[in-house]
């Protein structure tokens, strides 16, 4: 995902032009500070709805503010400014609910980093490829780009969520420690040259089809960007501390209505996913799939790239389990899922056929997962 391609920020009313930032954006990171502080989570059942709605909301000021601050500094560092605060806010989500004694929780990560796949290269692309092709009947795009994007994700879904079911140093579909630390090396080192290559050497592979620029916003002023980036700090304080506090509860709520704990991971790759989820919508109602797709694809290899490793360090340091590997059922899917993104992206045009392929794969995707 690049800051370029990521929404712009919105017009902002005569009430938000002091530093243009939109009110909501600033006011769910303070409710989220003070709802901590208050310890809002354990105020029974209403201060937990209370809780779950500003720890969402936060989330989507803090993923709106490191769009400001990305879409500020410029390429190549804007994506990683984008890419490491959501990282930072699924990683949180994510341990919270491993350190939580409700139940087991060594799969969650797996499990929403493979939600996060199954959302991004089904839903996402799914319901962007629809609603251009309804649109405009037939939509373009760079296939070169798209290429390096399904080469590096096909390689990283492989190797963290696939290979672990097949050493032999660990039991269980999971990597011995060595194991680990390699393959969170290696997942940094292709995410990091798959930004190099997207931002600096290759800029052209993942623009519109015929090399121009595509026209986005002025950047923000000085003084917006930098509120933006003190507002984003707070905000990931809050979700990290709100996730703490809500982590018990959600995993309780989810298992005593007889549901997978893989739901649990269903809704954190949700929840983060939903900024880029919308701005990639817009984009190809606009007639701009190259930008749907750089977000789309970027979200994913960011989901893993990032977040595994993340997760892997902390598992180590704190001695937590982490199972990656998935089972026979989410095989089945993650191979289906890629062969058919390769087929539907692989001449660099699309149609509503593609969209719905994919959109019946995520549905089949939701179902089997609340009905295993």
């Amino acid at each position: 995902m690049t800051a370029d391609d990521s929404t712009t920020p919105p017009e902002t009313s005569p009430a938000d032009r002091g530093i243009g930032l939109p009110w909501w954006t600033l006011a769910f990171p303070v409710l989220g500070v003070v709802a901590v502080l208050v310890n809002l989570a354990k105020l029974g059942t209403l201060g937990t709805i209370a809780a779950a709605v500003i720890l969402i909301g936060s989330v989507l000021a803090a993923v709106h503010h490191a769009e400001v601050v990305a879409h500020k500094v410029g390429e190549p560092f804007g994506t990683l400014v984008l890419a490491v605060a959501v990282t930072v806010i699924e990683v949180s989500l994510i341990v919270s609910l491993m350190l939580s004694d409700a139940g087991d929780a060594s799969t969650l990560a797996r499990d929403t980093v493979f939600a996060a796949i199954m959302i991004i290269v089904n839903g996402i692309v799914g319901l962007c490829l629809l609603s251009g092709g309804v649109r405009f009947r037939e939509q373009r795009f760079t296939l070169r780009g798209v290429s390096a994007s399904l080469n590096v994700l096909v390689a990283m879904s492989v190797l963290t969520l696939v290979l672990p079911n097949f050493v032999e140093s660990a039991p269980g579909p999971a990597y011995a420690p060595s194991q680990l630390v390699f393959v969170a090396i290696v997942s940094l080192i292709l995410y990091g040259t798959f930004v190099l290559v997207q931002t600096v050497r290759h800029r052209s592979y993942f623009l519109p089809e015929g090399g121009a620029e595509e026209e986005h916003a002025d950047p923000p002023a000085t003084r917006t960007a930098w509120a933006a980036f003190g507002v984003l700090l707070v905000a990931l304080v809050g979700v990290v501390l709100l996730a703490k506090g809500l982590a018990a509860t959600v995993e309780k709520a989810v298992l005593g209505a007889g549901l997978p704990l893989a739901v649990v991971g269903v809704v954190i790759a949700g929840v983060v996913l939903a900024p880029e989820s919308l701005a990639a919508w817009r984009a190809a109602r606009r007639n701009r799939l190259q930008t749907s797709l750089n977000l789309a694809l970027g979200s994913a290899l960011a989901s893993i790239g990032l977040t595994i490793p993340s997760v892997a360090v902390v598992s180590l340091v704190l001695g937590l389990p982490l199972a990656l590997g998935i089972g026979a059922k989410g095989l089945t899917l993650l191979v289906l899922s890629l062969f058919s993104i390769t087929l539907s992206l692989g001449t660099g045009r699309t149609t509503i056929l593609g969209g719905v392929v994919h959109l019946v794969i995520f549905a089949v995707y939701l179902f089997v997962t609340v009905v295993p």
